[in-house]
């Protein structure tokens, strides 16, 4: 027990002493960059959840929450009655809400008295006020505006709103609704009016998406008892959401945003993992003197490998620690770059992250730290007096495999699927081999190169690379990967919209009017006409929902892929033509034309992705009727034509006589935009949605992603040029001793520094091509595969990578090798003897 005593205290005198000769430095950078890369994102996802789970019953806006695409029948209400639950009802839709001139697309929430039955609404009397929860709902007759619509139109209490058929006076400002707090992507903003208002704006009608909301609270057994009672009796299109799954898509989303940005903090520790087996290979050859001398005054290896490992644990404990608070003020950031895609109050974090930053680092420490310790133990007595010592031995290499096992298990757990996380491992794997191999081969080019004339510096610097050829790859490897993100994010990123939009013609439709009916379509064509505009193409809509295929019910449950659970879970949009919609190509099969016979055409993605194949017979429920056909066709759609364009479409003979809508698409020029407000005034009914607004916020949603996620690849840069730095110094023995000789020989301190700027500017172009080229290939795999863009990558990214990784690395490894330049050569050569 007094040697375990006295070995802490050696190990804490030893740890200040490496801590002040900096012998510390970059394995403290290391561990403190990759917990802080994994735990800002486990603060934040942390937060996320906790919301959920202290805002389960407002999520729902009660302790349970029936949704349907349909009115509720009465059966519920009244058996929700019976059981003494209290109840209020809501309804959501899209709809034009005009101001004079100016007409906007918000979403339209129909409350009823009561509404919230949990938590409580939040309003400010005019912007930028002051809020307050609220007891009471609109009045009839009343709207209240969240923040975006009045800001977008300018409101003031009192303000009068054209709702289709209706006009509503503005009230106070909407600030919180408990079950819209977590909606993480509203494209739309929001007006609330009262639910005995909706008839009255004749904006429900035939083909409208409405998603009627039944909202419960009682007693928790009398409302587990009503949602057994319930279950039995849903119906297609209905569905219950309890505090078990309150909001199953804020779940979904913030499951895959965490995933996502573990693994992206994942290179980061990798990384790091490289940084931490570099720095701790430099202390062991430091320390093998010491070690040595230790031997001969009686300790034994197990005490060495104690006091050296508890140095370690020790400082590892403090730098993860470190790495945590680091993180928890970086989840902060990113709740402020992600500000509007998640509008709630998040609570305090759990002790969760912190337990996960402290496994991380501890995995580092004991992976990738100790291994090298190891061979302290064992080091001979006779090295004080020779210092010959043999490679990598058994155990070492074992311990290395065990930490880079134990890292490809982290891999795993942190994708939270095997499929998805063998995935990401084949593709770090895959990545790091083609890295290492193109490395080497331009390796081989460079040298290659002969500068003529006065090229000392290049001809040294090149040479240097080539010479510590292992040490390049790794730096080369690890700095490529952090500058390949980066570059994917920003210039990649921003050439994949350019080809998108690029694609779209100029005079492509830029609106789309819906929920036009029959006996409105003469008088919708006229309104065109007299303003100089074509008259739109009219395309018919029936909704229907797929019941069976080849006579075999199907539901959500039928599938395992979420999309197809989400398309058999709604309705389709439904139409008829004889003819053959432009855009539109027939990929397999025939087309139906005029023929009266039970035929239907599908898009082949959707044929795809539910596994439809022709001559399948399809069975389709439209207004509770029953109509099947049999696939003879598939079509191929160009999406990006702005036309409109549907899954799924019959001969007129076959549909016809349904009850339909309209919808369309048209180009409209910036110099008639009035014609909107005027248009839904006209028709009150019609909703217009705006697809360059839509496509401007799209775009602004994903550049605020992006912003989040380039500050967590940002994590994975600074771990590369810890391992740049890493290299340096482990290096810097060797490298000092070789500078002091060519010092010796008669070099000049202006050839020596040239040479290291050509091997730093060398290494910084390798690593910076590597980047430029693997983006470009990812983003034309992305565009060719995913996207279906014709997309030929910039030239000018690789230059931008050349570019940015010389600077990079010239600017860090000048600052972490320039102090060798100011030494003089003879304290170098008498400590190499």
């Amino acid at each position: 027990m007094t040697r375990i005593f006295i070995s802490i205290q050696l190990a804490l005198r030893m740890l200040a002493r490496d801590w002040r000769a900096g012998e510390l430095t970059v394995l403290g950078l290391a561990l403190v960059l990759a917990v802080a890369a994994l735990t800002s994102v486990g603060f934040l996802t942390d937060r996320v959840e906790q919301a959920l789970k202290l805002q389960s019953h407002q999520l729902l806006g009660g302790d349970l929450l029936l949704t349907a695409d349909h009115p509720w029948p009465e059966r519920f209400r009244r058996e929700a009655a019976a059981r003494g639950l209290r109840r209020a009802e809501s309804a959501t839709f899209p709809s034009m809400v005009s101001l004079g001139e100016a007409a906007v697309l918000a979403e339209i929430k129909a409350v009823s008295a009561g509404y919230p039955l949990r938590g409580s609404l939040r309003t400010a009397a005019v912007l930028n006020a002051v809020d307050a929860d609220t007891a009471r709902v609109p009045q009839a007759g009343e709207a209240w505006p969240d923040e975006r619509l009045a800001t977008t139109l300018s409101l003031a209490p009192g303000t009068a709103l054209a709702l289709g058929n209706i006009r509503v006076q503005s009230g106070p400002i909407l600030t919180l609704e408990p079950d819209r707090g977590m909606n993480v992507f509203a494209l739309a903003p929001r007006l609330m009016i009262n639910l005995a208002d909706l008839p009255a704006t004749g904006l429900i009608q035939n083909g409208s998406r409405v998603s009627y909301r039944l909202h419960l609270a009682g007693e928790p057994p009398v409302v587990a008892a009503y949602e057994s009672w319930a279950t039995a009796q849903l119906g297609r299109g209905e569905k219950i959401e309890s505090l078990d799954n309150a909001r199953p898509e804020v779940r979904n989303v913030t499951e895959r945003a965490q995933r996502f940005l573990r693994l992206a903090a994942l290179l980061a520790v990798i990384l790091a993992a490289v940084a931490v087996a570099l720095a701790a290979e430099r202390y062991m050859r430091r320390h093998l003197d010491g070690c040595a001398v230790m031997r001969c005054m009686g300790a034994s290896g197990a005490q060495l490998l104690l006091i050296h490992g508890g140095e370690f644990l020790i400082f590892g404990l403090a730098a993860t620690l470190a790495g945590c608070g680091v993180g928890y003020v970086v989840q902060s950031a990113l709740q402020q770059l992600l500000a509007g895609l998640m509008v709630t109050h998040l609570p305090a974090a759990s002790l969760l992250p912190w337990l996960h930053g402290l496994l991380v680092g501890l995995t580092l420490i004991v992976g990738f730290a100790l291994p090298p310790l190891l061979r302290l133990k064992r080091v001979p007595t006779i090295r004080v007096l020779r210092r010959e010592w043999s490679g990598s031995e058994p155990a070492s290499v074992g311990a290395y495999l065990l930490g880079a096992t134990v890292l490809a298990a982290l891999m795993l757990w942190m994708a939270g699927d095997l499929r998805l996380g063998l995935i990401v491992l084949a593709g770090f794997l895959a990545a790091l081999g083609f890295f290492a191999l193109m490395a080497r081969l331009l390796l081989a080019a460079l040298g290659r190169l002969r500068p003529a004339g006065r090229g000392y510096g290049w001809r040294h610097g090149l040479a240097n690379l080539r010479r510590r050829l292992a040490a390049t790859l790794v730096q080369a490897v690890a700095l490529a990967l952090g500058l390949t993100a980066l570059l994917l994010l920003t210039v990649a990123r921003g050439d994949l919209l350019d080809s998108w939009q690029a694609r779209v013609p100029a005079d492509a439709p830029n609106r789309f009017a819906i929920n036009i009916q029959p006996d409105q379509r003469v008088a919708i064509a006229n309104f065109f006409k007299a303003r100089g505009l074509p008259a739109p193409q009219l395309e018919p809509m029936v909704r229907g929902r797929l019941v069976q295929v080849n006579a075999k019910a199907v539901g959500p449950e039928s599938y395992t892929d979420d999309r197809a659970q989400r398309l058999v879970d709604r309705e389709f949009n439904l139409s008829w033509s004889a003819r053959i919609p432009a855009g539109n190509t027939v990929s397999g099969g025939r087309w139906h034309g005029e023929t009266r016979a039970a035929e239907f055409s599908v898009e082949q993605g959707l044929a795809e992705t539910l596994n439809l194949k022709l001559g399948d017979r399809l069975t389709y429920d439209i207004a509770g009727n029953r109509v099947e056909a049999v696939i003879t066709s598939l079509r191929k759609l160009d999406w990006d034509s702005m036309r409109v364009n549907f899954f799924v479409m019959s001969p007129p003979a076959v549909l016809g006589d349904y009850p339909a809508s309209y919808i369309t698409s048209f180009h409209l020029p910036a110099d008639q935009a009035a014609a909107i407000p005027e248009l839904v005034r006209a028709f009150p009914n019609i909703t217009v949605i705006d697809v360059a607004a839509l496509v401007r916020q799209l775009h602004a949603t994903i550049d605020q992603v992006a912003r989040a996620v380039q500050l967590v690849f940002g994590f994975a840069v600074l771990a590369g040029l810890a391992v740049l730095y890493a290299a340096l110094q482990a290096s810097s023995d060797e490298r000092r001793h070789e500078l002091a000789v060519l010092r010796a020989l008669g070099a000049r301190s202006r050839q020596l520094s040239s040479a290291l700027l050509a091997e730093f500017a060398a290494l910084g172009a390798l690593a910076g091509l590597l980047a430029g080229i693997a983006a470009s290939l990812i983003g034309w795999g992305l565009a060719r595969f995913a996207f279906r863009l014709d997309y030929l990558p910039q030239p000018e990214l690789w230059l931008i990578g050349l570019l940015a990784g010389m600077a990079l690395v010239v600017v860090a490894g000048w600052l972490g090798a320039s102090s060798m330049l100011r030494q003089s050569a003879l304290p170098a050569l008498r400590a190499a003897q």
